[in-house]
């Protein structure tokens, strides 16, 4: 589990609490690509991210007022919000390890 940890004044750790991470997955309808990587976030966020995510999966044929305020140019595209800096990933989302050390994982 990725956790942050808080420090007081004197700089000694009083305790930690779980980051939730924001994502949103843009995908293109129900094509195999799309299912793909719909669930290997999915596996992502349950496996590796142990539930700390908040993730919304967008379909731009419903939502294309979302992939534009985004600016999507391919899908599948995870975006993750929050925390903080923005990261993009484009792909099927195969590649776990990549990702998840991205997020901040390997800390």
């Amino acid at each position: 589990m990725i956790r942050q940890i808080e420090y007081n004044r004197q700089g000694e750790a009083t305790g930690s609490a779980p980051i939730t991470y924001e994502l949103r997955l843009y995908i293109a309808g129900s094509s195999p690509r799309s299912q793909h990587a719909v669930a290997n976030v999915r596996n992502l966020c349950e496996n590796l991210l142990l539930g700390n995510c908040d993730l919304k999966v967008v379909d731009i044929f419903q939502q294309p007022q979302a992939a534009k305020d985004d600016q999507i140019i391919a899908v599948p595209t995870l975006i993750k919000k929050s925390p903080k800096p923005v990261r993009i990933f484009i792909g099927d989302m195969s590649n776990k390890h990549e990702i998840l050390l991205a997020l901040g994982g390997d800390r």
